[in-house]
């Protein structure tokens, strides 16, 4: 067996946890403290998170490097997504870590992402440290969540080596860490000490040639393609001759133009790059996620990324709305092709396949959010698109069965929503595991459910628990398929013609359902502007003006007031459509719409006139 050399002057951590818990505002505060920004210099909040839809939902995306240096060693950061459907970040990101540290809520304890991301560590062998944060919340129970913690570990099949990690309390907003919950609270000294006493450094062979495993892809306007990853073994310098290994069977040639590592949340740029760094290399042409570059004398490819396989599809199509061009810029089934293939190469979760018809292409991923996240993105590029309902991607047993997806659902609500929790969750095929009462008002039930199950349940799930209940999701496995699921209880309003909504004829459609339309919209047919309170569609005429007349009469010309509209988002949307509706994705508008627009084409539906 080889002998290994250390690098004893690097560590490379991952920061994992379940969404919310801390990770991005933790991050924050270790680079303040360990000195990673100039004095003086103005520092956003959660600098690591540097989307737009990042800061505003609050919510970490996609995984991102940073870097610090403390008492001579200099730690590489990795900040990972904490939502399940992200879960491909946090896979890509665990290949370039020796070591991780766990973050998990004083009051929530582990939850589902919790286990998906402890999990994946186990498994590649990646030595833990357990932070418990938010120790000041007053509902904080950090000793019943650290029995919680070996519980999970136990039941993940970890070794004793494994369980036997190191523990410390945070309070991460202010900044401070500490080994018990009687030790004096000051500063981060302690994370920063476990970090380089418990997370090992990196390893490699001495006597092997440059090699590196691309994790992740980048681009800049001067020189190209950036290929972000770790060197495993050797050292590369700036002009060195490399060769890519990748799916096909030849290596191909490459020349790095520059070699960059991470400078706090910037990059430094450097002659030399040698092993146990994570690196930043250009001129990478042509090169995706998971491939070796390596010496041109001695190609030799690394083991790629693997990731779980993705469990819904949506259809991702081209505009043919009557408003189609009006709103963006990128309308044609070329440009919608391209872009969702440059989204595969960034993002390892997500697959593409091309539609029976040309203009339309099937997305594989996994899940809901993780779709309106990308489509969110592309509509603020300036495209327009036609979605449809999201769709469960069975598989088949050896015995010809169909297996679908089942979900771990954790619900987090009041006592007073159970019943109408579980009623609507067992209507959806779910099973209740495990309910737990602290006795503080509030009950957390685990389910297993089929992901289709999932569908359109979430906006419901907030209006029965009155905003305030908390739910999540974990990928358990494949099992039988459960039998059907009842599809949504209620009908569409839809426009009969193309005009202008109308206040008087929006008044007298409230009795009829929720709307979705405010006067001055612009409509067409076939567009959904409400729900129905029935199981049917309803055709309707929401540009109807009030008849004039000479006559004028007492109370007879009051001003018209409407219910305010609650505005369609994405996610919203997507959940709300049935399979014969689409959602009309533009720059300026989210519209809701038959895929038959012409109501003679269409079946189920009958108009509707206001005398």
């Amino acid at each position: 067996m080889k002998h290994l050399a250390r690098r004893e002057d690097v560590r490379n951590i991952a920061i994992i946890a379940h969404v919310d818990h801390g990770k991005t505002t933790l991050v924050d505060v270790m680079l303040r403290q360990a000195g990673a920004f100039r004095e003086g210099a103005a520092v956003a909040e959660r600098v690591m998170d540097s989307m737009d839809l990042e800061r505003e939902r609050g919510i970490t995306i996609a995984a991102k490097n940073c870097s610090l240096r403390w008492q001579g060693v200099k730690i590489n950061i990795l900040d990972t997504p904490g939502h399940a459907d992200f879960g491909g970040e946090v896979e890509r990101a665990l290949q370039m870590v020796d070591g991780a540290i766990l973050l998990v809520d004083a009051s929530e304890g582990p939850l589902p992402q919790t286990r998906f991301v402890l999990s994946k560590a186990l498994h590649a062998k990646i030595k833990i440290v357990v932070v418990i944060n938010k120790v000041d919340r007053p509902d904080a129970r950090p000793k019943e969540v650290l029995n919680e913690i070996y519980d999970l570990f136990i039941d993940l099949d970890a070794d004793e080596e494994q369980i036997d990690f190191p523990v410390l309390y945070a309070i991460g907003r202010e900044g401070q860490a500490f080994a018990t919950l009687e030790s004096p609270r000051k500063d981060l000294l302690p994370l920063f000490e476990a970090v380089v006493k418990h997370l090992p450094p990196p390893s490699y062979d001495p006597e092997a040639p440059f090699q590196m495993l691309v994790s992740n892809l980048g681009w800049s306007d001067f020189v190209g393609r950036l290929a972000v990853g770790r060197v495993v073994n050797g050292k590369v310098r700036r002009g060195d001759r490399l060769v890519r290994l990748g799916h096909g069977p030849e290596p191909q040639p490459l020349k790095t133009t520059s070699l960059q590592v991470y400078q706090g949340v910037g990059f430094d740029p450097v002659e030399e790059l040698a092993a146990g760094e994570i690196a930043i290399l250009s001129g990478a042409e042509g090169a995706e996620i998971g491939d070796t570059i390596c010496a041109e004398t001695a190609p030799k490819a690394l083991k790629r990324v693997a990731v779980d396989e993705p469990t819904i599809a949506m259809r991702f199509s081209v505009n043919n709305s009557p408003f189609c061009g009006q709103e963006g810029k990128f309308v044609q089934s070329t440009k919608l092709r391209e872009r969702l293939m440059k989204e595969t190469l960034h993002n390892v979760a997500l697959r593409v396949v091309e539609g029976s018809e040309g203009d339309s292409f099937v997305v594989q991923g996994r899940g809901e959010f993780q779709m309106a996240i990308l489509l969110e993105t592309m509509r603020r590029e300036g495209f327009e698109l036609l979605v449809g309902r999201p769709e469960i991607i069975f598989k088949n047993a050896t015995d010809g069965s169909r297996l679908e997806p089942i979900e771990h659902l954790f619900v987090d609500c009041g006592e007073e929503y159970v019943g109408i929790v579980t009623r609507k969750l067992s209507e959806r095929k779910g099973r209740m595991i495990n309910l737990v009462n602290h006795g503080a008002g509030r009950v957390r039930i685990e389910f297993s459910i089929p992901s289709r199950g999932l569908i359109g349940y979430r906006s419901e799930f907030l209006t029965d628990t009155r905003g305030t209940g908390i739910m999540n999701a974990l990928l358990m496995g494949y099992e039988p398929h459960r039998g059907e699921i009842e599809a949504r209880q209620t009908g569409s309003l839809i426009s009969d013609r193309q005009g202008e909504a109308v206040a008087f004829a929006l008044f007298h459609l409230e009795p009829r359902g929720q709307l979705f339309s405010v006067p001055g919209d612009r409509v067409y047919e076939g567009m959904i502007i409400g729900e129905h309170n029935r199981e049917n569609d309803l055709n309707v005429n929401v540009c109807k003006t009030k008849k004039l007349t000479n006559m004028r009469a007492s109370g007879s010309d009051e001003a018209v007031l409407l219910t305010p509209v609650v505005p369609l988002t994405l996610e919203r949307a997507i959940e709300f459509i049935r399979n014969d509706e689409l959602v009309e994705v533009t720059p300026k508008n989210i519209r809701l719409r038959k895929a038959v627009l012409a109501q003679s084409q269409r079946k189920g539906g009958r108009s509707e006139s206001l005398d």
